[in-house]
């Protein structure tokens, strides 16, 4: 089998992982619901998990990550948190309905929405995020790289504009956590939302949302919080504002092991064998007659990317050609609309879909040939 899904999820992970999810099932207690050394255990843990995601993110106090169960729920946090009836708010055709679904939730409510166009190649103009800001502008939310083209926002130039402006930048880093620095400080991020178990190589069911000091969010769950029991509404101090209920601990310490396999095999040597990869398949199919790659592959942006590259051949259905692939080459890939509906409409490709291949460190290179052979075939 030839797993060229890692957009989806990154399916193999490392083998500390793994290990330290099976130990967990079998030692950790409830952490912040005991005194007792199971519950300790599971609180140190977590602990050292935030840090290690400040760190990476360069988010300061650890206390300001909050776990979540993935970027679905860090953004729905973020974008319901945050914004109130009489804003408004920035966004881009690349989004995943991650971001898009809230968005159209708080519009409802009585939130202004502007969504900036994509080019055919799925790019935004930094100058319309300029354009774009009213007086009654509260946030840019946008993400990272799309999940569909791999394009990357530089948001360094984004963060510049909404500090010029005085709005919050809200970023869904699905796409790039773990594989591409991410400085919070520098790039002017004020909420950042990640899933585990994508790039950072963590277990499904895990994610978080890093909020810079001075923002608060109106918590999205209320509940238990293991202190301050006897308040009537949620504790305002984080991480517990952002976490109601049990966390999912044996997820957290996959997590934690995942942080440090990173951290010891550097998140450099991970992206630059990835978009090798990328690079090799993008290579390899472009000129095939009949096939039709989409996103930005100039030579600029080869450098960074996100190691996606989104094709279809001739006319066939996305589905279709993704099934062929599985069934007679196994190699599995996702077909369809990804969950990126604008960006499809960016991309013309609405009715057929894209299949979308997304390599992870751990491939190798005959598996990339054996897809760019697969792919030739097919077009015939």
């Amino acid at each position: 089998m030839i797993y060229l899904d890692n957009a989806a999820t990154s399916f193999r992970k490392p083998e500390e992982v793994r290990k330290a999810v099976s130990d967990a099932l079998v030692s950790l207690g409830n952490s912040g619901r005991g005194a007792h050394g199971a519950s300790l255990d599971a609180s140190r843990l977590i602990f050292d998990t935030r840090r290690l995601l400040a760190e990476l993110f360069h988010g300061g106090d650890p206390s300001r990550v909050a776990f979540t169960a993935n970027s679905t729920a860090s953004l729905n946090m973020a974008i319901q948190g945050l914004l109130e009836p009489g804003d408004h708010v920035i966004t881009t055709m690349m989004e995943h309905n991650s971001v898009l679904r809230p968005l159209y939730r708080m519009e409802e409510q009585g939130v202004e929405l502007t969504i900036l166009p994509s080019d055919e190649r799925g790019r935004v103009k930094y100058e319309d995020f300029e354009d774009a800001v009213r007086k009654n502008t509260k946030a840019v939310v946008c993400t990272h790289a799309s999940n569909l083209t791999g394009n990357i926002n530089d948001l360094e130039i984004i963060g510049s504009i909404c500090k010029k402006h005085g709005i919050l930048l809200v970023v869904d880093a699905s796409q790039t956590a773990g594989v591409f620095d991410i400085d919070m400080e520098k790039m002017g991020i004020h909420v950042l939302c990640f899933t585990g178990h994508k790039g950072l190589l963590g277990p499904q069911g895990t994610g978080g949302i890093c909020v810079r000091q001075g923002i608060s969010l109106r918590p999205f769950l209320v509940g238990g919080s293991g202190v301050k029991s006897y308040l009537k509404s949620q504790p305002e101090e984080m991480p517990e504002a952002l976490e109601a209920g049990t966390l999912n601990g044996h997820g957290i310490a996959g997590l934690h092991a995942a942080l440090l396999y990173l951290e010891k095999t550097g998140i450099e040597t991970i992206r630059e064998r990835e978009l090798l990869l990328m690079r090799r398949f993008y290579e390899g199919v472009k000129d095939i007659p009949g096939v039709r790659v989409y996103g930005d592959f100039s030579d600029q942006a080869l450098l960074c990317r996100a190691p996606v590259v989104a094709l279809n051949i001739r006319d066939y259905d996305s589905g279709e050609v993704a099934d062929e692939l599985a069934f007679s080459y196994d190699i599995y890939t996702r077909a369809g609309a990804h969950c990126a509906p604008l960006m499809h409409q960016a991309l013309g490709t609405v009715e057929q879909g894209a299949v979308r291949f997304s390599m992870s460190h751990y491939n190798e290179e005959e598996e990339i040939d054996k897809a760019i052979q697969a792919v030739r075939e097919l077009s015939l």
